[in-house]
């Protein structure tokens, strides 16, 4: 599946918004601080110097995903969601694997992400590219959050 990475432009914002709002409502429910982000996307991420890349096939936006900076050089991975007919096709192992390879280029210290446990596949992609769970000291922005991953990143 050849699949392309975009960064973000203002006329993908609606994609951004339905792909993320779509998965939440799936599996968990969209929390007001979601609701804020996701309907302004470009304030709530871009402008306080955040990313927002969306994965493309076919000319269509098929999946997305987020870095927030939080602190010291430190990036929250957030906002990853896949058009649901398309999961399982690799677009998420691609989706990680750039933003990785992005952080790398930008020099970033770590990468952190909150997450839930019942939501296996993801943790499972999470801990092959390398993140670790690491204690959470109540810094989660998310009700639904019950994990903490990090990945260090090293350079040589």
């Amino acid at each position: 599946m050849k699949v392309s990475i975009i960064p973000f432009e203002s006329k993908y914002s609606e994609n951004f918004y339905s792909l993320n709002y779509d998965w939440l409502d799936e599996y968990f429910y969209v929390e007001p601080y979601d609701e804020q982000v996701l309907k302004n996307c470009k304030e709530e991420i871009i402008d306080k110097g955040g990313y927002i890349f969306f994965a493309l096939y076919e000319n269509e936006v098929v999946a997305t995903m987020a870095l927030l900076p939080r602190d010291n050089s430190i990036y929250e991975l957030n906002k990853m969601a896949v058009k649901k007919e398309l999961r399982g096709k690799g677009i998420g192992n691609k989706l990680v694997q750039f933003i990785i390879n992005f952080c790398k280029q930008k020099k970033f210290k770590s990468i952190i992400l909150y997450s839930n446990t019942v939501l296996n596949n993801s943790i499972h992609l999470y801990k092959k590219y390398g993140f670790k769970e690491v204690k959470s000291e109540g810094d989660t922005p998310y009700k639904r959050s019950d994990i903490k991953m990090e990945m260090q990143l090293v350079y040589s």
